[in-house]
């Protein structure tokens, strides 16, 4: 089997579902044809620059490359866990937060998957690590903002009832077990939804390319299982991490509400 090789063409022909979605938007007086074209411009952009990047490191085959590379990613998701929250913690350390959980989770995993269940040769093999850790940093990533947003908007919410338990002598996980929870339970459902998802509402996007490349259904299956249960490991330590260490940033050290950390919404 042979994978069909895409024209610019096709992918023209492609976009014309995009524009029916710019139609939509202009007919029911949405706005957001400009978004869409911007969003699906940028897409093809970033697209582009990552894909010939990739080619280089692939050819390459070194190790600082690759490094470099994966610490670029982190980077962008850095960013975007600060600008998708309503009501970030300011300061340094949120930042590191936000970098580090994902950072860590998705290394771990990926560094998992690379040494003791793929195994290539050699094992920091390019093709084979920085699509894995984009893909775990990238679950973990979407773990970590929601748990950051759920746990600044809770204690925004609960303030008395958190102040109150502080004040009776509660530490400050105790304060604010409620919360916690309830923040980690918000940051697993979507790979808990995914997984009970696949295989039954949809076919994954990694198993999809799998097959549309050639591949035998049932190795791009074995492929996809693989991956989603490393997914839900990385994403479970950065949604753990970062609810403790929001707690943290949240609170001083002698166990004090701090909502002065929170920029406005």
């Amino acid at each position: 089997m042979s994978y069909v090789e895409l024209s610019f063409w096709d992918l023209a022909l492609a976009a014309l579902l995009l524009i029916a979605n710019g139609v939509v938007s202009v007919w029911f007086r949405l706005g957001l044809e400009r978004t869409l074209a911007v969003s699906a411009l940028r897409m093809v952009i970033q697209l582009s620059i990552v894909a010939l990047a990739l080619k280089f490191i692939f050819t390459l085959d070194a190790p600082i490359w690759t490094i470099l590379f994966g610490l670029f990613m982190t980077a962008a998701a850095a960013f975007e866990v600060v600008s998708r929250q309503e009501r970030r913690i300011m300061g340094p350390l949120a930042l590191a937060l936000g970098a580090g959980a994902p950072f860590f989770a998705g290394l771990l995993a990926t560094m998992f998957a690379a040494i003791a269940v793929i195994g290539p040769e050699p094992w920091y093999a390019p093709r084979y690590v920085l699509p894995i850790f984009g893909m775990m940093l990238g679950n973990a990533l979407s773990g970590t903002t929601l748990v950051l947003d759920a746990m600044t908007s809770g204690v925004v919410r609960e303030r008395p009832a958190i102040e109150a338990r502080l004040a009776l002598g509660a530490g400050r996980y105790e304060a604010l077990d409620a919360i916690l929870r309830r923040a980690l339970t918000t940051g697993l459902m979507p790979i808990l939804t995914a997984m009970a998802a696949t295989g039954v509402v949809s076919l994954p996007g990694m198993m999809t390319g799998q097959i549309l490349a050639g591949i035998d259904p049932v190795s791009a299956a074995k492929y996809q299982v693989m991956i989603m249960f490393l997914i839900a490991g990385s994403t479970g330590i950065a949604v753990v991490g970062a609810g403790l260490g929001s707690v943290l940033l949240l609170t001083d050290e002698r166990h004090r509400l701090r909502l002065d950390r929170l920029a406005k919404a």
